[in-house]
């Protein structure tokens, strides 16, 4: 295997193609139709390359997931080439991620990667003079940059583009998140028997998290344990869906919300449950039991065809006939692939009021309905419950086992 590490002051960049490709979990004829189907993207929209920027697209095309930590990433996507181009600070683990090749930049000058991204489109025949990036992405500071490396250049947008075929999920991902469904429900079960009164909501949250973790490591040949983590809210910290956890004690009578992500190869899935600890009073349960009801109309709502904004304005008027609508937090679900919580979205399959889209067979959606009461009302708390779901042909299969509602859920009853 070609290796090439060694570098002065003069080196700009270099190969650090060290060890072997390692395992994934697409095969090479998915990620070549990954590829090939922006290529084609690109072609009939006069795209002479493509550089990539974000985790999600990055992750999506060449199958590496990056760690920026402050530096720049990016794939560079042309007719004939398929290259990451990453910072000498990874070594050649890059290089064995990537579905195609990898370019390394070293530290010593300034804009060495703006130099890596020119010097590839050199190689594009006839020239780089329309640059596909993503405009959700790219900084002014980078568009600039990128304007001084490549001369006459006109930048065109792919976001949406990409979005739009990630949105449309494989055999092969749909495998992988089904995989993750399992886990995440583990991890539930994990939360369930952790919790009791005294114990601390970082307690509970790590004990699903080591769980899930371990099983991650034994079902795979080979996979990096990075971001897998739970969100276990209790009390007043239930107000927000996506609240940190924290040293706070679990109380008797405390409403809790179970969160539990499990990460695989940047795929994100998510079990998300309301519970109480012990006991929970008439007023929170006819609350809790609401939502439940509105939780199970949206399942059934999950159909192929079904717009967005149908969905979400058949729950709303639920909501609004219990006069409830006001105490709804969010819309009642998103898209799920590779993204995670602190980067990607597939912002047009969200089930909000303003989103058209029509679920589509391989989309992978959820339904997670969730109120908030503020506190001082006799029903404080956030309530939501969370399934993943993927639209098939004729309907859609709920990947998500773990049960729901005041029958289940209440811990040490």
């Amino acid at each position: 295997m070609q290796q090439q590490a060694k570098h002065d002051e003069t080196t700009r960049t270099l190969t650090f193609h060290n060890g072997e490709k390692v395992f994934s979990p697409f095969s090479q004829q998915e990620m070549s139709r990954r590829q090939n189907a922006m290529r084609a993207w690109m072609s009939d929209n006069r795209i002479d390359a493509t550089i990539f920027t974000s985790y999600h697209c990055i992750n999506y095309f060449s199958g590496f997931l990056y760690c920026s930590f402050g530096r720049k990433y990016g794939y560079f996507l042309s007719d004939k080439h398929s290259t990451t181009i990453t910072p000498c600070v990874d070594g050649g683990q890059p290089w064995r991620k990537t579905f195609g090749d990898n370019i390394t930049y070293t530290d010593w000058q300034r804009d060495n990667y703006f130099f890596t991204i020119a010097s590839l489109a050199k190689e594009v025949q006839n020239g780089v003079r329309r640059l596909g990036i993503e405009f959700d992405h790219v900084t002014l500071d980078t568009r600039r940059q990128l304007e001084e490396a490549i001369e006459n250049v006109e930048f065109v947008d792919v976001a949406q583009a990409a979005m739009w075929m990630r949105a449309i999920k494989s055999p092969e991902e749909q495998k992988l998140t089904r995989e993750g469904a399992r886990i995440a429900d583990l991890g539930g079960a994990a939360c369930s028997k952790a919790i009791r009164a005294g114990a601390r909501e970082h307690e509970v949250a790590t004990a699903s998290t080591n769980l899930m973790v371990a099983e991650i490591a034994n079902s795979f040949a080979q996979v990096d344990l990075m971001d897998t983590w739970t969100w276990l809210q209790s009390g007043i910290n239930t107000d927000g869906a996506h609240n940190p956890v924290t040293n706070r004690t679990i109380q008797a009578g405390d409403i809790i919300s179970l969160n539990c992500f499990p990460m695989m190869f940047g795929y994100y899935t998510a079990l998300e449950r309301t519970l109480f600890c012990e006991s929970a009073t008439d007023a929170q349960i006819k609350i809790w039991e609401k939502n439940c009801i509105v939780h199970r109309r949206g399942l059934e709502l999950m159909q192929p065809g079904a717009r967005c904004c149908d969905i979400t304005s058949e729950l709303n008027a639920m909501y609004r006939e219990w006069d409830l609508l006001q105490y709804r937090s969010f819309g009642y679900g998103h898209s799920f692939g590779t993204l995670c919580h602190y980067y990607g979205r597939e912002a047009g399959v969200e089930l909000r009021e303003d989103v058209e889209t029509k679920l589509q067979p391989g989309m992978v959606v959820s339904m997670e309905p969730m109120l908030t009461l503020p506190e001082g009302h006799e029903a404080a708390g956030g309530y939501r419950e969370h399934d993943l779901l993927i639209i098939t042909e004729d309907g859609a299969s709920n990947l998500t086992q773990f049960p729901f509602g005041p029958e289940h859920n209440i811990i040490g009853k």
